[in-house]
């Protein structure tokens, strides 16, 4: 009875060691993340247009991509770079604390909140008076 059941963990144990050859003759790919790009992504304030929002969202994104980060880590890194009114913004926002958090609520409510609210006209009027410094 010892005998057989011996027996059959040894086939179960070959069956593992061929199946993890198996596993290494394919090469199976590592995938690292790159967080040496934290440097490249500037920080922000609220203090900025909505044009610098937009730049510093493509900037981690970007960075995001190449660096092979997950959105959990994207947003982690978001928060270290945010500065001023935006960071404390950011740690009064509940929403973006949740465990289930995702980077696209993160651009979704820091697009509504520093949205630009000049109309076209005031934009208009802006540039009709717009004089060249010396």
């Amino acid at each position: 009875m010892a005998h057989a059941q011996l027996q059959q963990e040894l086939v179960e144990l070959k069956l593992e060691i061929q199946m993890l050859r198996e596993g290494m003759s394919l090469g199976a790919l590592t995938v690292y993340k790159d967080l040496s790009l934290i440097s490249l992504v500037p920080r922000w304030s609220c203090t900025e247009s909505m044009n610098a929002l937009e730049e510093f969202i493509s900037t981690l994104e970007a960075s995001s991509r190449i660096g092979r980060w997950e959105q959990k880590d994207t947003l982690e890194i978001t928060a270290l770079k945010l500065e001023g009114c935006a960071r404390v913004f950011y740690q009064g926002c509940t929403e973006l604390h949740m465990q289930d958090a995702l980077w696209k609520t993160f651009k979704e409510v820091f697009r509504k909140r520093y949205k630009d609210v000049h109309m076209d006209q005031y934009r208009y009027a802006r540039l009709q008076m717009a004089q060249q410094g010396k």
